[in-house]
């Protein structure tokens, strides 16, 4: 068993032999799937998810998968060491997720998933997993080769071109559960300024081995609403289906 709390996650161990997907049980409704078309600002997201969850909770909402940009920000998940933040470029906000800093902004597609873990499967290594192979089929269908790694959280794409060994990530993973229902999810680049990064230790990995792109920096010239139908269409056969609302 590998455990990794360096990542916010106690254990993570071999998440690819894990069985995949986290269908509901038939008595929950679609799935709730809303776009924002302007940058929300944290503080609101945090507000609505939280607000969302207490809904889930009280059998009063319906799960919701709601997809973002925020202004350029950095956030600090609950192993967050204040030495990683190298630099405060932009704002800095306590995230209340596992993990580590990570940066938020333009160009990046934000997906909170707000699900119901007790009817579908309450498993958090599972859902984990689950969130990698979503992202992992979502960039299959641009051409992308996304891998997961045991000892690290997320999607990553091998670099040869950057020299032996090199690996970068493009999509990072922070969770929170509260009464076995999700909150955050995962922040997938689809064209941000990556420069931005250089502020914090992103994830918490220093490893000048590791470093971090985009489907941009990959060559792939796709749009937030082109990675956003994918997103939606391959969420469905391992989360279920979803209805679209406002």
């Amino acid at each position: 068993m590998l455990n990794s709390p360096l990542h916010g996650y106690q254990t993570v161990n071999a998440r690819g032999a894990l069985a995949l997907g986290l269908l509901p049980s038939a008595a929950l409704e679609p799935a709730e799937w809303a776009v924002s078309d302007r940058p929300v600002p944290y503080a609101e997201a945090l507000a609505r998810m939280e607000a969302r969850v207490a809904g889930i909770a009280a059998g009063e909402a319906a799960e919701l998968v709601w997809l973002v940009e925020h202004p350029p920000l950095y956030t600090a998940g609950t192993s967050a060491k204040p030495e990683q933040l190298i630099e405060a470029r932009f704002p800095v906000f306590s995230a209340g997720r596992g993990g580590q800093f990570t940066y938020h902004g333009p160009g990046q597609r934000v997906a909170y998933a707000m699900l119901d873990l007790k009817r579908r499967a309450p498993d958090l290594r599972r859902y984990v997993a689950t969130l990698e192979e979503w992202i992992i089929r979502t960039l299959a269908a641009f051409g992308v080769a996304g891998e997961r790694r045991e000892d690290r959280i997320g999607v990553w794409v091998t670099r040869p071109d950057k020299g032996e060994g090199r690996e970068d990530k493009i999509a990072a993973i922070g969770i929170r559960v509260r009464h076995w229902i999700s909150l955050h999810g995962i922040a997938l680049n689809v064209a941000p300024d990556l420069g931005h990064f250089a502020g914090i230790v992103p994830c918490g990995v220093a490893d000048a081995a590791y470093g971090v792109t985009s489907l941009h920096d990959l060559g792939v010239a796709a749009s937030l609403a082109d990675v956003d139908a994918v997103l939606r269409r391959e969420f469905a056969p391992l989360f279920g289906p979803t209805v679209e609302v406002a």
